[in-house]
């Protein structure tokens, strides 16, 4: 490694000396290489797809722990041991859905009309004759003056609705209006889990979001590869009885024909679905479906891994990283290749948790951070955040005392950036310490270039922001040292198109992990600083998840 490479991180390492903490270490540094060999390990065939309750998540678990063993970690389940227990329940659904107007039926095929499952914990799910309502958006947002359930009871009832959030134009420039919904930035009524909670709040019956690759972020195929499958849910006593009975996604054709077959024009209902006078369609057709779930309690696990505070008064504090081990696992349905590797989702994440969790341990004593450090590889992201959720619901270490949660998810393959990029910016403090520590780098920090995606929404950090720990989720940078400047928007595209969520997500010949050892660097000095600040972290005003902090403290005497 060459002294240029070396020189980043001793100027971070400097940085955290003129915050408090001992004279810069002598470090080796991130390592390209080590990153690299990881995911090609974590990602190869022999750890099948890394999917909860499978031998492939035994293997992802035992390398994960002997990993940190090996590092000179301590096991993080104050319990004893490396494993956070996270008991799950896997379910395979086979749905029908049909409608029925007229004594005229409109029979759905299931993958190619619709993807749907029920999270009831229950073999067998029916409903008949279930009226069906077209309800916009799904969302209701006082802080808008927005109810896109206004005037209707749909308790029982079917309900479709849009994904994404409205799209609201400010008359004044006849663009996305910023003040309402985050403009061009997706918030969280927009994203499929707050539909399906609003509408099993609603009391309904099924919840079936219309797809549009555009607003959804993503092509139906990813919808196909991600539901149409075993899903989990974490073990409830309840089993889940106040969730929806069914819900699903219907392909934009598949939605086209059954406001057709009712009389209505799709076109019509989603352009009136955009403005806040939208009261709800009833489409004059009854929908009825049958669920088949095959269950299967599903014993999965985090794995936490902790590196004790050096500080006696402040060891009882925490900073914790995130990246989830987990991704599709194995679909014996397919021909030819089957596994699902996840390299870049997110074996690469995990590869650089493990990679900073050996910056740290290279640190001498005198640097060590004076908070504790916790490496949280959680379980279950892809089917629903369920590993960060289970550790939100049953924390390891005091939420109140958690000062900060930096999430990885996915890492950049390729060579280093002038930027980086800061999902969610604005959201809290925490990156007023990351534009510092980027400026040492040379770096600038960038707002996410497709918000409208709602990538704030989709991986584990927001499972800590939803309880109140201020999250951080850095992603990589846009503007590649030495390459066209339509180079990440070109990979980004292609990645999306050709391996999110499919088999072909597999390390690429190309794929260098310069860029991620420089981001390494990066959420090293970061976790350092807080873990040495004396100001704690905090949610800006008008963040949604700022009360949720306050109450938490408060209620702790802090």
């Amino acid at each position: 490694m060459t002294s240029a490479r070396l020189l980043p991180f001793a100027l971070l390492l400097g940085a955290a000396s003129a915050c408090g903490s001992a004279a810069p270490a002598d470090t080796s540094g991130a390592s390209a290489a080590r990153i690299l060999e990881r995911t090609k390990i974590l990602a190869s065939d022999e750890f099948e797809g890394r999917a909860p309750g499978t031998p492939g998540e035994d293997k992802t678990i035992a390398y994960l722990v002997g990993e940190f063993q090996r590092l000179g970690l301590q096991p993080g389940n104050p319990e004893g041991g490396f494993l956070q227990n996270t008991p799950l329940v896997g379910i395979t659904s086979q749905p029908t859905l049909a409608f029925e107007r007229d004594g005229v039926t409109l029979a759905l095929e299931n993958i190619n009309d619709f993807v749907a499952t029920s999270t009831r914990i229950e073999p067998r799910i029916e409903a008949k004759d279930s009226e069906v309502v077209f309800v916009g958006y799904g969302i209701v947002a006082p802080e808008f003056g927005w109810d896109d359930y206004k005037g209707i009871d749909v308790r029982g009832k079917t309900v479709v609705m849009l994904i994404n959030d409205p799209p609201v134009l400010d008359p004044a420039t006849g663009r996305l209006d910023p003040a309402v919904f985050g403009g061009r930035a997706m918030t969280y009524y927009g994203r499929w889990t707050y539909k399906y909670e609003i509408a099993a709040a609603k009391g309904a019956a099924a919840c079936l979001i219309v797809h549009e690759t555009g607003p959804a972020a993503y092509p139906f195929a990813v919808v196909v590869g991600s539901w149409a499958r075993e899903n989990f849910e974490i073990s409830s006593f309840d089993k889940n009885a106040g969730n929806v009975a069914l819900q699903g996604w219907l392909t934009l054709d598949a939605t086209r024909r059954l406001f057709s077959s009712c009389g209505k024009d799709f076109a019509l209902a989603k352009q009136a679905a955009a403005t806040r006078d939208f009261r709800p369609i009833p489409l004059g057709t009854k929908a009825s479906f049958v669920v088949e779930n095959e269950l299967r309690n599903v014993a999965s696990r985090n794995v936490v891994a902790l590196l004790p505070g050096s500080d006696l008064e402040r060891k009882d504090e925490y900073v914790i990283y995130t990246a989830h081990w987990d991704h599709l696992g194995r679909d014996p349905k397919l021909p030819g290749d089957q596994i699902f590797n996840g390299a870049a989702d997110n074996a690469a994440g995990c590869a650089v948790l493990l990679e900073i969790a050996q910056g740290f341990m290279a640190l001498p004593p005198a640097q060590r951070p004076q908070r504790s450090i916790v490496f949280l590889s959680v379980t279950a992201e892809e089917k629903g955040l369920l590993g960060a959720r289970y550790y939100a619901q049953h924390p390891l270490y005091p939420l109140e005392r958690t000062v900060a949660n930096i999430n990885m998810d996915g890492a950049n393959q390729f060579g280093r950036t002038s930027d980086i990029v800061i999902v969610g910016r604005g959201a809290n403090t925490i990156e007023d310490v990351a534009a510092e520590i980027a400026a040492t780098q040379g770096r600038e920090i960038a707002a996410d270039p497709r918000p409208e995606f709602g990538s704030y929404y989709r991986s584990d950090h927001f499972e800590f922001a939803k309880v109140g720990v201020p999250a951080f989720y850095g992603r990589s940078g846009r503007k590649f040292i030495g390459l066209p400047e339509d180079f990440a928007e070109k990979m980004v595209n292609d990645y999306i198109a050709n391996r999110y969520h499919k088999v072909t997500d597999e390390v690429q010949p190309d794929w260098t992990f310069e860029g991620a050892a420089q981001d390494t660097e990066f959420l090293l000095q970061l976790g350092l600083r807080l873990a040495h600040d004396a100001r704690w972290p905090e949610w800006r005003e008008g963040n949604e998840f700022k009360a949720r902090r306050e109450a938490m403290l408060q209620a702790a005497g802090r």
